[in-house]
């Protein structure tokens, strides 16, 4: 049966001059318009298609993609505003998807990119938002593991830090001391879990702990010198949100990381900058502590 808010591989039985319509199992025969129909396609042939409601209340197929399925979070733009039903957003279709009022956790306004969940209506079988998440969030106890690499959604800032959806199903919270520059609502990244505390609260960290964080980051950082002539502009003093963007580290890291081929005389700091250190003549004593290569 064609699944609604889904991809679904559906048979072609047979064509009308306004389209093709395709078997939707218990949903019955389903149109998709002569716009959408890929070349070629011939009776019988089962075609990746989009089902959803369209203004008239009738299931329709594309071939088109949206951003989100039904049962997915995703980051979408605010395109209009209804004052009698609620926002609506692009989510890649034709026909934007209604936020209605009473899902908006927030007021939102157009070309505000809100976070949103996809779902279908109970009460009219049909694909709408939300932005109320937590009910759509799992209560189960979480499946990760501490220094797991998780994929992250950035939903909301706190006092504390930012919220942040794991791996589309639970929510956990990266403290603003592990993070080194400012997040945007809607941002996606990659996260590491740092604990799973006993009440299933989950802490956050966008580095992998201890020494696998810094042996990780120092291969890094030596293959980053090998690439540009031996010499980087990035130190200890440089902006987080710089080494954010060239090695997705926060700065206490990075710093660490420098510290530790600092100590195994593998680079020297340029002021601004480091410099990579040939090994062999750090063997022999041509470095010194002070950062300066002997001439």
């Amino acid at each position: 049966m064609a699944q609604i808010g889904k991809r679904n591989s559906l048979k072609v039985l047979h064509s009308t001059p306004q389209g093709i319509y395709l078997d939707g199992g218990e949903h019955g025969e389903i149109l998709m318009p002569n716009k959408y129909i890929p070349k070629g396609t011939s009776l019988d042939d089962m075609l990746e298609a989009f089902v959803y409601r369209d203004s008239e209340d009738r299931l329709v197929a594309t071939t088109e993609v949206p951003f989100a399925y039904v049962g997915d979070f995703a980051t979408l733009e605010v395109v209009s505003v209804n004052r009698n039903i609620g926002a609506f957003l692009n989510w890649g279709l034709l026909k934007d998807l209604l936020l209605p009022f009473r899902e908006q956790a927030d007021q939102v306004w157009v070309g505000d990119k809100v976070v949103a969940y996809v779902m279908l209506d109970e009460k009219t079988d049909r694909i709408i938002a939300t932005t109320r998440l937590n009910r759509h969030l799992s209560r189960e106890r979480p499946p990760f593991k501490p220094a797991q690499q998780v994929a992250l959604l950035i939903t909301a800032r706190t006092p504390l830090g930012y919220n942040a959806i794991i791996e589309g199903t639970h929510l956990g919270l990266l403290y603003h001391a592990n993070v080194g520059a400012p997040l945007q609502v809607g941002q996606r990244l990659n996260g590491f879990v740092s604990a799973i505390h006993p009440g299933g609260k989950i802490d956050l960290s966008l580095d992998a702990s201890g020494y696998q964080r810094v042996a990780s980051l120092t291969d890094r950082i030596l293959e980053a010198l090998k690439n540009n002539g031996g010499k980087l502009a990035l130190d200890d003093d440089s902006p987080p949100e710089l080494i954010r963007t060239q090695f997705d580290s926060s700065k206490k890291a990075f710093k660490q990381a420098l510290g530790a081929l600092y100590r195994q005389r593998r680079i020297e700091f340029t002021h601004p900058g480091i410099a990579a250190l040939d090994i062999r003549a750090a063997k022999e004593g041509d470095w010194q502590p002070s950062g300066t290569v002997k001439k």
